[in-house]
């Protein structure tokens, strides 16, 4: 009868409970209980050193454990940074894939592609990411369809554009410098450009293959433009300060892709909080280690958390004053 199988369900529960001493009921919406002796595995790989990423792995950790995957009691992370260096990452993937890990964490285009090309069994969740379709990653955005999802960086540019042009109304041309061989900056300079010259500016860019190629790149730049804006480009995240070296002695302001660019001496931005990003990434990665979900149908996911910050010391060298009305609800670097 079918009142007899609910009281063999109920029993059944409650044995459940008995058994492994688990605190929530039968049918509770609490998050999984992860204390127990299984050992999770999961490594991360980080293209580069720098705030942006150093902050969405710091914030991958921090989502996890509030999920119940901690360091020293259930879960055990290998901590790779291949520094930017190609043979470095291949290493570290192919590491990972013989370690055998429960999950792996790539963060930023480079480090995603190399272990994607290197496992199709072990669950990957990337972040730092504009376009996994462009990147050859997924799918779609909608349906992965394989074992790699994540989080997208995708910048809020045409907002960055309406910004700029608050803080300098008087601008015709836009400089931007940005590495040859980062589909994501590429495809950040290409919106850019779009949204730019559909509002009569016109713009000017210079490409990069490293660090050392950054100050002759600005050099060319600077004396052709009256502002320059910077996409998420690792390279120039990793090295603001020598972008600003140059364009600050030229008195041009840099409208900065995310939040630590401008702590690093750029002007301003309206962007992604990478921390932020980086616990959604994490909360994606606990949902494949408890069982919820598979890459292959979990959506990319775009950033919810996105902040306007302006560098008031940068801006005090330049001459510019922030009005109140840009400063109101923003972030400030004193």
């Amino acid at each position: 009868m079918i009142f007899g199988k609910k009281i063999k369900a109920a029993a059944l529960c409650a044995a459940a409970i008995m058994s492994f001493g688990l605190l929530a009921g039968c049918g509770s919406n609490k998050a999984a209980d992860n204390s127990g002796d299984k050992q999770y595995k999961v490594g991360i790989v980080q293209l580069v050193e720098h705030n942006a990423l150093d902050a969405a792995n710091k914030g991958f950790v921090d989502g996890l454990k509030e999920r119940g995957f901690e360091e020293g009691k259930n879960l055990i992370i290998d901590q790779q940074n291949a520094q930017a260096d190609q043979s470095n990452l291949q290493n570290i993937g192919q590491r990972f894939v013989n370690d055998k890990v429960d999950l792996i964490y790539a963060i930023a285009t480079p480090a995603a592609q190399t272990v994607a090309n290197l496992t199709k069994d072990i669950p990957i969740v990337a972040s730092a990411i504009t376009d996994y379709e462009g990147a050859k990653l997924i799918k779609s955005n909608n349906e992965p369809g394989g074992n790699l999802t994540g989080t997208s960086d995708m910048n809020p540019i045409k907002e960055q554009i309406d910004l700029l042009l608050k803080i300098a109304p008087n601008a015709k041309t836009i400089g931007c410098i940005y590495t040859s061989s980062e589909a994501n900056s590429e495809i950040q300079f290409k919106a850019m450009k779009e949204y730019a010259e559909s509002k009569g500016l016109k713009v000017e860019s210079a490409t990069i293959s490293n660090v050392n190629d950054i100050q002759q790149a600005a050099q060319s730049l600077v004396g052709k433009v009256d502002i320059f804006w910077e996409p998420t480009d690792n390279v120039i995240a990793s090295a603001i300060p020598t972008l600003v070296s140059v364009t600050d002695a030229a008195k041009k302001p840099v409208i900065c892709g995310e939040p630590n660019m401008v702590k690093n001496g750029g002007l301003a931005t309206y962007g992604i909080d990478y921390y932020e990003l980086g616990k959604q990434s994490g909360h994606m990665a606990a949902d494949i280690l408890e069982g919820k979900s598979k890459p292959a149908n979990m959506p990319i996911q775009f950033a919810k958390v996105l902040k306007a910050m302006f560098n008031k010391t940068d801006a005090a060298k330049l001459g510019i004053t922030l009005s109140d009305d840009l400063l109101k609800d923003a972030d400030v670097v004193e």
